[in-house]
């Protein structure tokens, strides 16, 4: 069963081809280490929630986007000895600042329950 981490987090409008930069040199990464996709996605339609909402969950500032993204991975062992790997990958830490406020980033590891791929 493939294994998912997610991430949301607040990107500055002007950064956002830093940000698709950023992104591919980090699945460069991610697919040397394993990984079988990467998807990358920035707000375009997030309404305004009652109690939460993303631009809420990352405290967006005004001028901010929102990004949505994810990896999988083949399985959970792959992801683990993976970001055990990339910790001390040398190409990673030459990449330099990254086009975001990655202390308002959240991120976790997923196990799927459902996928419509498996349906008949």
């Amino acid at each position: 069963m493939p294994y998912i981490d997610g991430f949301v987090v607040p990107v500055p409008a002007g950064n956002r081809d830093a940000y698709l930069e950023a992104a591919r040199k980090g699945w460069n990464a991610f697919q040397k280490f394993g990984a079988l996709q990467m998807v990358e996605t920035l707000s375009d339609n997030i309404p305004d929630g009652k109690k939460t909402d993303f631009r809420r969950a990352v405290a967006a500032e005004a001028g901010e986007i929102v990004a949505f993204s994810w990896i999988i991975w083949p399985d959970k062992a792959t992801r683990e000895t993976a970001w055990e790997k990339m910790m001390t990958d040398p190409d990673l830490a030459a990449r330099g600042e990254m086009p975001f406020d990655a202390s308002r980033m959240i991120y976790g590891g997923f196990a799927p329950i459902f996928d419509s791929e498996d349906m008949p």
